[in-house]
C-alpha cells in the first residue's frame, strides 16, 4: 500500500544539536547506532520538528531538562516535491509508549520499503506538534537543505 504523496509546497523544519558533538547537526549520524521512536539502529534517519519550539521541547524531554552546553539550531528547507507521509495514530494506538515498540516497528518499515522521504508523526511531549522523519536514503533527500547552524537562546525559567 502506498500512501506517499508529495508536497505541493516547501515545508520548514528545525532541529538542535551541539555544534562539537560527534555528529553534524543536520546528520543521520545518530540514527545509524542507537535505535529511536521511530527507527532501528543502522537507519539513516534524522529527527526534526515542524516547529521550533517543539524541536525546543523535545530537546528539553531528552536531556531531562539540564541542557548540554554550544547547543545550536538548524533550519530545514524541504522543497516542494518532495515525498511524504503522514502516521496515523488510529493504526498504531501504542505509537507513544515508552517502549516505543509500536512507533518503532512502523518507521523502520517505512524507511526499509521506502515509500517517502519524510513522514509526519506527532510528538509525544507535545501532541497537537508534530515532528518530521527524514529518511537520508531516500531519493528526494537531495533536494532538503538545512541553514547555518545558530546558538540557541534557552530561558533561565525554562529550568526553575
Amino acid at each position: 500500500m502506498n500512501n506517499h504523496r508529495t508536497l505541493d509546497n516547501h515545508l520548514k523544519a528545525y532541529r538542535i544539536g551541539d555544534v562539537e558533538g560527534q555528529y553534524k547537526i543536520f546528520s543521520d549520524g545518530g540514527s545509524l547506532v542507537m535505535d529511536g521512536r521511530w527507527h532501528v539502529a543502522g537507519q539513516g534517519v534524522i529527527y526534526t520538528s515542524a516547529n521550533y519550539s517543539t524541536a525546543m521541547l523535545e530537546k528539553l524531554a531528552h536531556h531531562n531538562g539540564e541542557m548540554p552546553a554550544k547547543q545550536h539550531y538548524v533550519e530545514i528547507k524541504i522543497p516542494s516535491g518532495t515525498s511524504y507521509e503522514v502516521f496515523n495514530e488510529a493504526h498504531t494506538p501504542d505509537w507513544h509508549t515508552q517502549n516505543c515498540m509500536g512507533s518503532r516497528a512502523f518507521g523502520a518499515k517505512w524507511f526499509r520499503e521506502k515509500r517517502s522521504c519524510i513522514l509526519l508523526v506527532p510528538s509525544v511531549v507535545a501532541r497537537m506538534e508534530q515532528n518530521i522523519i527524514i529518511n537520508a536514503t531516500h531519493n528526494d533527500f537531495a533536494g532538503i537543505s538545512a541553514g547555518l547552524e545558530t546558538p540557541v537562546w534557552w530561558d533561565d525559567r525554562l529550568f526553575i
